[in-house]
């Protein structure tokens, strides 16, 4: 099997770096003081099994793991790999996501080895004795999995250019789900779950639906209509007066307009409401730096185009397009967010704004400092692509 490689240098992305130190510098034996902080290690991380598409698609079919012959022992081992090893994108050839857990569950007779990253850099062995897997849920149970908003760039992926810009602007959802964010690859999570995902909520089951689904998000026809159309009323209402409106000005302006509509009365409340909530979180973003004093947010345009990039690429883990038709895809997204916005700060705080509208139902509840996490990382993380890929 062949694998992804930075070129024999740096580890490709933080999770490698990690093993590699857990692993203290070698990758076979991990035994004694080592076992532990590798099996610590790899119960914090996403792993990834090779499996022919023919049988991820067959219902019911549960695949062998497989196999192969340690090179060192000529023991067997069963080999899986991490995200920054994953070989390039195939169409036939996906990979699914497993842990120890599960690996310990469904063991097969006769293999005695765990190899991770086998014959590359940043392998790391492990004996799997039936006394050995006993302990790996165990163990797994304790980390609790991958954690979540977490920055991961792959150090072969596009940095800097176009391609770059266009990735990063899924850096939210990429942030949130503790996903590299700059790769068009094998996988986003993994090709069951990227199916799943396009199915729920996106209604995609093939290659005109994801095709669909992007065209709406890149035209921004899937935001909520009534919050774009009362901040369109603000900015337009800022343009002629030279200065953000108070909130009695924007919102008799928001009333005059819904009235030369003719538009019936439940417009005008939910437009109340959407003005409510505007303010609101805007207020809060400001008291915790996130937004300027005097700022505010002209456009939800960055929550369709943000998730139009996590969808390009969830619709390239799940095999309805390929890596040439995805990179098409996110340029474009990246030229209509260029078109909507001057800045990162501007782009993340319209993602920001709208997940919190959506998702938190009070401004003072637990879930704000979630969801604002990931701008948070973005914003001020020294690695994030906001502070070093250019806006324009």
């Amino acid at each position: 099997m062949t694998t992804g490689t930075a070129g024999g240098g740096a580890p490709p992305t933080e999770i490698e770096r990690e093993l590699g130190a857990a692993a203290g510098g070698s990758g076979y034996p991990a035994a004694g003081g080592r076992r532990l902080p590798v099996l610590r290690a790899l119960s914090r991380v996403r792993l990834y099994l090779l499996t022919a598409r023919v049988h991820a698609d067959s219902p019911g079919l549960a695949a062998p793991l497989p196999t192969r012959r340690d090179s060192a022992t000529g023991q067997l081992s069963v080999p899986v790999l991490t995200a920054g090893m994953l070989p390039p994108w195939h169409p036939e050839w996906v990979f699914r996501e497993t842990g120890l857990a599960e690996l310990a569950r469904i063991w097969p007779d006769g293999a005695r080895l765990l190899a991770v990253n086998p014959g590359t850099p940043y392998a790391a062995t492990l004996a799997a004795r039936p006394s050995d897997r006993r302990e790996w849920p165990r163990i797994a149970a304790s980390i609790g999995g991958p954690p979540r908003n977490r920055l991961l760039t792959h150090a072969d992926g596009p940095l800097y250019g176009p391609l770059a810009h266009g990735l990063a602007l899924g850096g939210q959802l990429a942030v949130r789900n503790g996903i590299v964010w700059n790769q068009l690859g094998a996988a986003y999570v993994e090709y069951g779950t990227d199916r799943a995902w396009l199915r729920d909520p996106w209604g995609v089951g093939n290659r005109a639906g994801y095709e669909r689904v992007v065209e709406s998000l890149i035209a921004t026809r899937l935001v909520g209509r009534t919050h774009e159309s009362v901040l369109r009323t603000r900015r337009a209402l800022a343009d002629r007066l030279g200065r953000t409106p108070a909130e009695d000005e924007w919102s008799a302006e928001v009333v005059e307009t819904l009235s030369r509509r003719g538009a019936p009365g439940a417009d005008f409340s939910a437009a109340a409401e959407s003005m409510r909530r505007v303010t609101e979180y805007e207020g809060r973003l400001r008291a915790d730096g996130l937004l300027t004093p005097g700022g505010r947010v002209d456009t939800l345009a960055s929550f369709d185009h943000g998730r139009a990039v996590n969808v390009v690429r969830l619709a390239l883990g799940a095999r309805y397009c390929d890596p040439a038709g995805a990179e098409r895809a996110v340029l474009r997204i990246g030229e209509a967010a260029r078109r909507a916005y001057d800045s990162w700060t501007a782009f993340s705080l319209g993602y920001t704004l709208t997940r919190l509208i959506h998702f938190d139902g009070d401004p003072d509840g637990g879930a704000y400092h979630d969801l604002t996490a990931p701008h948070r990382i973005l914003a001020q993380d020294p690695m994030s692509p906001y502070r070093n890929i250019p806006w324009s």
